[in-house]
């Protein structure tokens, strides 16, 4: 498993395989090269999970509401 593989995850599915890798790196029972593998996969997950909230909350922030709190769609996402 690689980086290409990481970037179709769901945030939940990375958030579940980083949960797994956080429980055998605490173990303490695997060879240290694979803890190494393991602690480098674990990081790219961190930040795949970290970009997927920042997007989701980009996409949060956006929704417009009405003068009754209602919503009433969205204003497009502006970075600066």
């Amino acid at each position: 498993m690689g980086q290409e593989d990481i970037v179709t995850l769901s945030f939940e599915a990375a958030l579940a395989e980083l949960e797994q890798i956080v429980r055998a790196l605490e173990q303490g029972a695997e060879p240290l090269d694979r803890s190494i593998e393991l602690y480098q996969r674990g990081d790219r997950l961190k930040r795949h999970c970290e970009a997927r909230l920042a997007a989701a909350q980009a996409r949060i922030e956006q929704i417009a509401l009405g003068p009754d709190g209602q919503p009433t769609g969205i204003r497009p996402f502006d970075a600066d």
